[in-house]
């Protein structure tokens, strides 16, 4: 292996000393003697190379690569012939699904007396960007966006939450006919444009507020990692709260041969009204030209003036309506996407998979979003391909995917799942990356069965803080060590109404956004999500490419090593192990912490009538049963074939075949996305929407499906005893 960083040399040279303990195996949980693997792992760890990741990285943002374009079928082949190379079994799967792309986008506005106030979107554009002017950057606008040709007043809704809304009907705003424009941030863009649409509005416009991740945060890009003025968030407004993957096709993939037959109208997944995204540069225009009430507490943005909500029916003072004309023009067509797939057989239990993914469209070039993973998951399969030429193995299959068309909706992987659903009942772990690198802070979501697992795994995994001089964090030996010592700050990963207990590192709940969503909330899949996070401006913009990166995230690509290390980790501790390593007493404790929280919840809001005893009591259930699979993991003795699958089904059992009330694809009973967040978890999600929506019916119903799943993973543990 040839290194041409002296900090890298450093960082490698990290390895031994770390795993130098193991001379005498630790305890590892999963494993009866770790010692042979302790020696597979340390094998591993010396494989990754930071300048070969950073090699991939600049490979695949050599151009924009949205899905289905001539360019990401090139970065599909890129990645196809790396899996080869490394010894997987490789083929490149396609599905035909319904995608946008733009034809006509524009947004303009004026002021009372018919002044141009502005004209857009302005394209991005800052100094010295080599990146910026390749004529295929496709032009800023929203995947499933409606189309239409629309004039309305402007209503400033702060970040389109529902409580955002519910204030301006509160201040008698009626939004029937009007243009809002509101900031992004705080839940998913498709629900800002979902409640608009709800309330009557004609268009949407989302821009990022320079507080959110601009100016405000610190120097603006080129002389920083924050967003600059120009710079413009694309994204799917798809309502993936209702379901994720091709909208035509619900639970059904959608292969070349499918008829259209099977296919459905999406209006049910998609706006029908226009959104178009902007940039603060010309948002701030229409801002400033808005009369009306100030806006309350919490609505001001950074913009230098004071924001007010719009004048809107009769003048007053003279002043009229700041006026706003958006014309959207969308191709909406069935095209091909191009999954790749790469397996390793498993020796023992071939049918038990551990899958390993990442997305690789982006809206331009996605050096961070989604790249850096790619680039990362890319080492950990030569990692993996090294071990393979030594005549290694591994107990069950490993399967590391490429998803295509992740950024319209989680589409790539959704198809992928609905299309080996069955299969996928057996599948034990799937481990995700998706922003990857953004900076060095460490960060991860699972399941609570899989939350000690990840904080095993980053304490065998050397920490790039330790080499690097410019590091932000205290220099720690792992990355668990860096981990715990990061200052706390915002995790997106936290539930929006789960309790936080103090933790020596915080592992999130899973939500959505990303490729685990279909795994876990509809098939039952335990499910990770890794990344190593920090300043990052320039999401889903054209700057969000190689020069942003090596600049302002990651300069000698040690964290693409990192990030490499600790997945391709997961994956072999994972298919390996004598016992499968989840912890159900986590778990059980987590769902007894939320069920208390929800009944707090329904006696604040006056649901007090609401009965949880048999909810608690099946929780309860459930953590005696765990405590007795705990001790006979710990064992491992007796039948361990059919221990695991126990351990397996018992996260199959939280699944509800009917689904959650008014969007049934999701089927977890304990996770799923907010439908008003859309990114959070929200945790027993039928029981606490209940709640929110003030419907005891409906909540006691919920906690009956709840009891029933608690219960039938109580008996799924106990069957092996």
């Amino acid at each position: 292996m040839t290194m041409h960083n002296p900090l890298a040399f450093l960082l490698l040279s990290l390895v031994p000393a770390s795993l130098a303990a193991q001379s005498a195996p630790p305890a590892v949980f999963g494993y009866t003697n770790f010692a042979a693997q302790g020696k597979i792992e340390a094998e591993f760890l010396s494989i990754p190379d930071a300048q070969l990741a950073g090699q991939h990285l600049k490979t695949l943002t050599a151009e924009p690569h949205l899905a289905s374009t001539p360019e990401d079928r090139k970065t599909a082949d890129y990645v196809a012939e790396k899996f080869r190379q490394a010894g997987l079994d490789t083929e490149i799967v396609p599905y035909r699904v319904l995608l946008n792309q733009p034809k006509v986008v524009r947004a303009e506005a004026f002021d009372a007396a018919g002044n141009i106030l502005m004209s857009g979107p302005t394209r991005e554009h800052v100094p010295g960007d080599p990146y910026q002017d390749d004529p295929r950057v496709v032009m800023p606008f929203n995947g499933s966006s409606g189309s239409g040709d629309v004039t309305g007043d402007v209503v400033y809704a702060n970040y389109g939450r529902l409580e955002d809304f519910d204030l301006l009907a509160a201040q008698h705003i009626d939004l029937h006919g009007k243009i809002v424009i509101c900031r992004y941030g705080a839940n998913f863009r498709g629900v800002k444009v979902y409640i608009a649409q709800q309330r009557g509005a004609a268009g949407v416009l989302i821009y990022s507020d320079p507080q959110d991740d601009g100016y405000f945060k610190g120097d603006a890009y080129p002389n920083g990692p924050w967003r600059p003025d120009t710079g413009v968030q694309r994204g799917s407004v798809q309502f993936l709260f209702q379901y994720p993957g091709d909208p035509e096709t619900p639970g059904v993939a959608s292969t070349l041969d499918l008829p259209d037959s099977a296919r459905i109208s999406p209006e049910g997944n998609q706006p029908h009204i226009i959104s178009i995204p902007i940039s603060y540069y010309d948002a701030a225009p229409i801002l400033k030209a808005l009369k009306g009430e100030g806006v309350p507490s919490g609505w001001q943005g950074a913009l230098p003036f004071r924001y007010h909500l719009g004048q809107v029916g009769s003048p007053v003072d003279g002043q009229g309506a700041v006026k706003a004309h958006l014309v959207s023009q969308q191709d909406y067509q069935r095209r091909i996407i191009w999954d790749v797939i790469g397996e390793i057989p498993g020796s023992v239990y071939p049918d038990d998979w551990v899958i390993v993914g990442n997305h690789r469209d982006a809206w331009v070039y996605g050096a961070v979003d989604p790249n850096s993973g790619t680039a990362a998951m890319l080492e950990s399969v030569h990692g993996i391909g090294a071990l393979l030429r030594q005549g290694w193995r591994p107990k069950r299959t490993i399967i590391f995917a490429s998803w295509d068309a992740e950024e319209e909706g989680l589409i790539g992987s959704t198809e992928w799942v609905e299309q080996h659903a069955k299969a996928l009942e057996r599948a034990v772990a799937y481990f995700n990356t998706d922003v990857a690198v953004s900076g060095p802070d460490f960060s991860a979501a699972a399941v609570p069965s899989l939350k000690q697992f990840i904080r095993e795994i980053t304490r065998s995994v050397p920490s790039p803080a330790a080499a690097t001089a410019s590091s932000s964090t205290v220099p720690g030996t792992t990355v668990y060590d860096q981990w715990k010592s990061m200052r706390p700050n915002a995790d997106e990963h936290r539930s929006s109404n789960a309790p936080h207990a103090a933790e020596e590192v915080h592992v999130g709940d899973l939500g959505s956004g990303s490729d685990f969503t279909p795994f876990l909330q509809h098939i039952g899949v335990p499910s990770t999500d890794i990344g190593s996070e920090g300043p990052y401006g320039v999401y889903h913009s054209v700057f969000d490419n190689f020069a942003w990166y090596v600049q302002n995230a990651d300069p000698h690509f040690l964290y693409l090593q990192e990030m490499a290390r600790v997945l391709g980790l997961e994956a072999l501790r994972m298919a390996d192990a004598d016992v499968l390593p989840y912890d159900y007493v986590a778990y059980a404790h987590s769902i007894s912490t939320y069920i208390e929280a929800a009944k707090r919840r329904a006696g604040d809001d006056g649901l007090n009538s609401l009965d949880f005893a048999a909810a608690q009591a099946a929780a309860a259930r459930f953590a005696t049963a765990a405590q007795k699979a705990h001790d006979r993991q710990i064992a491992a003795t007796g039948d361990l074939a059919k221990l695991n699958l126990a351990l397996r089904q018992t996260e199959t059992a939280l699944i509800s075949e009917a689904g959650l009330p008014n969007r049934p694809w999701y089927r977890h009973t304990i996770y799923a996305p907010g439908q008003f967040t859309g990114y959070a978890a929200v945790v027993i999600p039928g029981v606490n929407e209940a709640i929110d929506a003030n419907d005891q019916s409906r909540a006691a119903q919920q906690l009956t499906v709840l009891t029933q799943a608690l219960d039938r993973a109580a008996l799924t543990l106990d069957s092996v005893h």
